[in-house]
C-alpha cells in the first residue's frame, strides 16, 4: 500500500505522530485481507471478527510531511484463532522507517475466541 503523508498526519515537528502508524498498519491489513476475498463486512457475515490482541512497533527513522510511504504486509504466523502480521514502512527513498507486528485473534459476536475456519485461514496464507 502506498500513502502520501499529509499535514494532518504529523505533529508540530512535521514528523508523523507515533499513533498514526497503527492506522497505516490497519489500512494495509484490511487491504491484505480484502485482496484475499475477505473484507471486514464479509467476515462479519460469517460471524468472524478480528481483534487486536498484541501490538509491537519499532520506530527506525522518521516519516515526515509530504513523504510517500510504502506499507508492506505479510503473515508471520497463523493458527485456527490467530494471525500475526508483520508490517514494514519504507519511505520514497527505500529507507526502512518503521516495523510492526500485530496479533489478531478471531472472536465471535460475543467476543469469545473462535476458529476463523479453514477457508479464511488458507486465504490468509502467502501465495506459494
Amino acid at each position: 500500500m502506498q500513502k502520501t503523508i499529509f499535514y494532518h498526519d504529523t505533529d508540530c515537528g512535521n514528523v508523523v505522530y507515533y499513533a498514526n502508524y497503527l492506522k497505516y498498519f490497519e489500512e494495509a491489513r484490511t487491504l491484505y485481507m480484502a485482496e484475499r476475498g475477505f473484507s471486514v463486512p464479509a467476515l462479519m457475515q460469517l460471524g468472524k471478527y478480528f481483534v487486536v490482541a498484541r501490538q509491537e512497533v519499532e520506530y527506525k527513522y522518521p516519516v515526515r510531511y509530504a513523504d510517500v510511504i510504502t506499507v508492506d504486509t505479510k503473515v508471520l504466523e497463523i493458527s485456527d484463532i490467530k494471525i500475526v502480521f508483520e508490517n514494514t514502512i519504507t519511505n520514497q527513498n527505500g529507507r526502512l522507517c518503521t516495523k510492526g507486528k500485530t496479533m489478531l485473534v478471531c472472536v465471535d459476536k460475543n467476543g469469545m475466541p473462535t476458529s476463523m475456519g479453514p477457508e479464511v485461514k488458507s486465504a490468509m496464507l502467502p501465495a506459494s
